[in-house]
């Protein structure tokens, strides 16, 4: 029953079926005052005729009997009359129905009618009389006085009386008849109404349940328009602002998955913050970055970020104004930018962009290092090559012998010079992918073996113990620049053979690994670090490591180890442990047979 209150169509048959009640009670109400007054017109109008009448017959008709006969037969249905010749007696008396003797004397003790038989003047009145048809019952009656010429000097009057009952069932009649016209009326205008109403609230409920569909995501949905009047043009704007949305989102969902790939593919952390600095949105290196502050328990508690990066934050929200900062947290440097985000004129929340600066300072202290590194490199031969030279000059060497090994010297230290700029050079060019590699297939067992039979004199003069071990058969293969392998092997084996004091001992492994040949150095010597390990592939190590026990060599070889493995698409490492031995191990892919 709520559904039908609350619906269009019970709201429109309500206000149609109140607006006709209300026009059918106001028509009811004046149709009955009209006909009650248009009631007591007419039985005024035909008492006064038939009192006429009756006036006119009992003047001019002699016979009395006849007389009484007219008048029974003009008065008409519950009319009855009273005729005095003089007041409060009556001469002739016409009733039909009961209680007529007391009727007839109340009307004939009447004071208001005294005076008609004395004048000409007609007198009406309404009285309350006995019925007619029952004892002990009262009953309204109108009554007319009319004056009565009965002889030359009598002057008489008839009385014409009517009851109101009559009047009464002819307007409850007339109210039936107005009741029932309105009963079909209301039961004509609640058909008209709900179908007017069905008429209009169909498309209406089409619309809805559309509506209902394009809340749901359906924005394919469509409503059948049948007419051309405004409902069948809301049906028609309706389907355009369903086709509308359609596009509107899938460009705006275009621009949300453009914009997230944008953030998720960028190198930079991104992070959104609300107006009450809680994180609204951040890119996977932000959270990749938040996770690894939480780690490190830089972020204090109930702070969304480090108190560097939330001071920033609370100066954007409050000063309205983009900052720029480079800060340090946690041994790593970030170039940070906060910027403002507005919601019309005011700020809504601000968007912070962190670019990692560390892989930066870290290559800028390199190249400081490298600069320096080469500086003191060159720095001893050219010193020793400009000194000695002179002394040559200056014929300081007294002897030939002197000469000689003064000349020595420079020979020595222009090679060592050399090899510094080719190992530079070789380095150079393997990082940047110039180096051309001459691979070949060759029979892996072999090539190693024979590069490590090559120090074994070297090893014996140190007193060192130099081995090879394989657990890989002959015909194992690899394509490899066999040079380029030989020279890294040539670097491991002479770092290893260096840096293990006498009696120790320099084992070379060659092992298979799934589709890999692993191939290690391993000795007994002073063994590296831990902090020191992630930088052994870095140019230059060996400067101020006191692992270098002050022996020769650049500090380029296993940088140049490195870059040559991998350009072999392999992979090189080193483990130790400080004081008791190092393995340098590098793996090569396998020819598959």
């Amino acid at each position: 029953m709520n559904r039908i209150w609350n619906s269009v169509v019970g709201k429109l048959w309500i206000t149609i079926l109140l607006l006709v009640s209300f026009v059918l009670f106001i028509v009811t109400v004046l149709l009955l005052e009209f006909l009650g007054n248009y009631h007591s017109q007419t039985v005024e109008e035909t008492l006064n005729k038939e009192a006429a009448t009756i006036a006119r017959i009992f003047n001019e008709h002699g016979n009395l009997d006849i007389s009484l006969n007219i008048i029974d037969d003009i008065l008409g249905p519950e009319t009855n009359a009273v005729i005095a010749e003089v007041p409060y007696e009556s001469s002739y008396f016409l009733h039909d129905g009961m209680n007529g003797d007391e009727i007839r004397e109340r009307i004939l003790n009447e004071p208001a009618f005294q005076k008609v038989f004395e004048s000409d003047e007609t007198v009406m009145k309404e009285m309350l009389l006995p019925a007619l048809s029952g004892e002990d019952r009262m009953e309204s009656y109108i009554v007319l006085a009319s004056p009565l010429q009965t002889g030359q000097e009598l002057h008489g009057t008839v009385f014409i009386y009517q009851s109101l009952e009559v009047m009464d069932r002819t307007a409850e009649r007339t109210t039936n008849i107005v009741f029932l016209s309105a009963f079909i009326a209301l039961l004509l205008t609640t058909f008209f109404a709900f179908f007017l109403s069905s008429r209009i609230t169909s498309p209406l409920r089409k619309m809805r349940e559309g509506a209902f569909e394009l809340a749901k995501g359906n924005f394919d949905t469509r409503v059948k328009s049948t007419s051309k009047d405004e409902i069948g043009q809301l049906a028609t704007a309706f389907n355009q602002m369903g086709g509308q949305l359609k596009h509107h989102l899938e460009v705006i969902s275009q621009e949300k998955e453009q914009l997230s790939s944008i953030l998720t593919s960028m190198a930079d952390a991104v992070i959104t913050f609300n107006q009450d600095k809680t994180v609204l949105l951040s890119n996977p290196p932000a959270e990749k970055l938040h996770e690894n502050w939480l780690l490190k328990k830089a972020i204090p508690e109930g702070k969304p970020l480090p108190l560097e990066l939330y001071h920033m934050l609370d100066h954007v929200l409050h000063f309205e104004e983009e900052l720029e900062e480079e800060l340090e947290i946690e041994g790593a440097y970030y170039a940070v930018s906060f910027s403002p985000l507005y919601s019309g004129d005011s700020v809504r929340g601000a968007v912070a962009v962190l670019h990692d600066m560390t892989e930066q300072h870290k290559l800028e202290k390199l190249r400081e290092d490298f600069i320096s590194n080469v500086s003191h490199e060159l720095r001893t031969p050219i010193a020793m090559l400009q000194g000695y030279s002179e002394a040559l000059l200056d014929d300081v060497g007294a002897t030939k012998e002197e000469r000689r090994e003064m000349t020595k010297i420079i020979y020595e230290e222009s090679q060592r010079m050399g090899r510094l700029v080719t190992d530079l050079l070789n380095l150079a060019r393997l990082e940047s992918g110039h180096m051309r590699l001459y691979k070949e297939v060759v029979q892996l067992n072999n090539v190693i073996e024979r590069m490590t039979l090559k120090f074994a004199q070297a090893a014996k003069e140190n007193g060192i113990e130099l081995s090879f071990d394989t657990d890989i058969d002959d015909w194992t293969a690899a394509e490899i620049d066999e040079d380029r392998i030989e020279q890294v092997m040539t670097n491991l084996i002479d770092n290893a053979l260096r840096h293990t004091p006498e009696g120790g001992r320099v084992i070379v492994k060659a092992q298979k690994q799934n589709n890999f040949a692993k191939i290690s150095v391993n000795d007994t010597g002073s063994g590296i670090s831990e902090e020191d390990k992630a930088f052994v592939f870095e140019r230059f190590y060996k400067a101020d490591k006191a692992r270098t026990l002050g022996k020769g060599g650049t500090g380029l070889g296993l940088a140049i180890a490195s870059n040559i493995v991998k350009a072999h698409d392999g992979v090189i490492d080193v483990e130790s442990e400080f004081g008791k031995g190092t393995s340098f191990f590098f793996l090569l892919p396998l020819k598959k047979m």
